[in-house]
């Protein structure tokens, strides 16, 4: 690409891919950032954007939001790091009182740290083998926890996370989790639920033993599938299941947590209460952290050095958390997530109805997926138009990604403006309709390689 407007952010991603290595990069287009306030983003070379992605959804109060910024200054001058593994610090016994009283359960509970979702995926994984004695653990096809083993070996979404790595950690057991756009055949919601619980106790009566399962980890709202949100029976009925059984249920929260469905948590959704929850992405916004938080009878126990790593739960990213925590409440970032994802979904609804590409429309909050198609009637997903779309989005001003092939990903930061939140829909309508006229290249698809 020629282009005399991305001069420096192409001098940059060319020497990027020269000691950089490719297994670490998902490219969309050639986007080099220098600065980002808000919802908006700066790159190398003076564009600006409204950013509809957060980081990858780790930015709930923004870029570089000042109350966040204010308190890693803070922290840095004071303490950049002591182990938490050997000694104490302050900022990391406040965070995890507030952790305790912001996650959903109305009992006692403990919080143990790491660095990212990844490693909090490994731990959970851990925590409940060594809790319940057990070996099993369940997890869901087209599901992504992150790409250490551990979360790798929970992840069912890419053959590229698994080919030539294996073996993956040995009995993970993935079930079909229920996709009310995309059944196996034609059936409501509540029979899909009833079909893919179906699916988990036949295995229960047929070969995997229940007693020997240790935990259910599920994301209440798949994320990288698509944003996949299950009937509401389903994760109830699970979780039935799971105390039937003497099994854990685990939430997997790293990207649907802290405010981003208009809940503080995603599983709050479905009226059901889990044992334990995992962290990640803006639960620091942008400063490297991850948490479990679990009943306290599960983790009071469990012996040291079993999940320990010099820098987790380092006091720069315990204060960024607090502030964190503190801008969530403070300027009602729940509610406006709640708010701003309504009228946003109004919006793409009212581009379902005039554009035949959109097959689907779903979301809660400021985390809405919109399902591009071939064909309404045999929903094949159209990876083309999601790419290109993507694409003409970024050159005129919109970061927009895609994943899961054809799924537009709709999750700006919960404080962007209604004025930048309805100029980012208008660039999505623009794009699909510059793509539905032929005027985006196939050339762009030697750049775009998506998720």
């Amino acid at each position: 690409m020629q282009d005399d407007r991305y001069r420096k952010c192409m001098e940059l991603v060319e020497e990027d891919k020269s000691v950089v290595a490719a297994a670490s990069r998902v490219p969309y287009y050639p986007l080099a950032v220098k600065r980002g306030r808000g919802a908006e983003v700066e790159d190398m070379d003076g564009n600006r954007y409204i950013d509809f992605l957060s980081s990858a959804a780790a930015l709930n109060t923004g870029h570089c939001h000042p109350r966040v910024v204010e308190a890693v200054k803070e922290q840095a001058e004071e303490l950049l790091l002591y182990t938490a593994v050997y000694m104490y610090h302050e900022p990391l016994v406040r965070l995890s009182r507030r952790l305790c009283s912001v996650t959903p359960g109305d009992f006692r509970k403990r919080v143990i740290y790491g660095l990212s979702g990844s490693d909090a995926n490994d731990g959970m994984i851990k925590l409940a083998r060594w809790y319940t004695g057990r070996s099993k653990i369940i997890a869901f096809q087209r599901s992504y926890h992150g790409t250490t083993y551990g979360a790798m070996t929970l992840s069912a979404l890419s053959l590229n996370m698994r080919r030539r790595m294996g073996p993956m950690l040995p009995e993970v057991y993935h079930f079909p989790s229920p996709d009310p756009y995309r059944t196996p055949v034609p059936m409501s919601e509540e029979e899909a639920a009833r079909y893919h619980i179906g699916r988990l106790e036949e295995a229960f009566a047929n070969y995997i033993p229940p007693e020997e399962v240790a935990a259910v980890i599920v994301e209440p709202i798949q994320g990288d599938a698509g944003l996949v949100i299950p009937p509401q029976g389903f994760l109830q009925r699970l979780r039935e299941l799971c105390d039937e059984h003497g099994i854990l249920f685990v939430s997997e929260e790293v990207q649907q947590g802290f405010g981003r469905t208009g809940r503080w948590f995603g599983i709050e959704h479905f009226d059901v209460v889990p044992d334990a929850v995992i962290l990640g992405k803006s639960i620091a916004s942008g400063m490297p952290l991850s948490a479990i938080v679990a009943r306290a009878e599960i983790m009071e126990q469990w012996q040291p050095p079993a999940h320990c790593f010099t820098c987790a739960g380092h006091p720069v990213g315990c204060r960024a958390a607090l502030a964190t925590l503190d801008v969530i409440e403070e300027e009602g970032l729940v509610e406006r997530s709640e708010r701003l994802g309504a009228r946003a979904m109004q919006e793409l609804g009212n581009m379902q109805e005039e554009f035949e590409l959109i097959g689907d429309v779903r979301g809660r909050g400021l985390s809405i997926g919109v399902d591009l198609v071939k064909n309404r009637a045999t929903r094949e997903r159209n990876t083309e138009a999601a790419a290109k779309i993507c694409y003409w989005a970024w050159q005129n001003g919109l970061i927009l990604s895609f994943f899961s092939g054809s799924v537009l990903r709709i999750q700006p930061p919960l404080v962007i403006a209604e004025r930048e939140l309805d100029t980012g829909l208008r660039i999505i309508r623009s794009a699909i309709e510059a793509y539905l006229r032929d005027e985006i290249p196939d050339s762009v698809l030697e750049t775009v390689k998506g998720w």
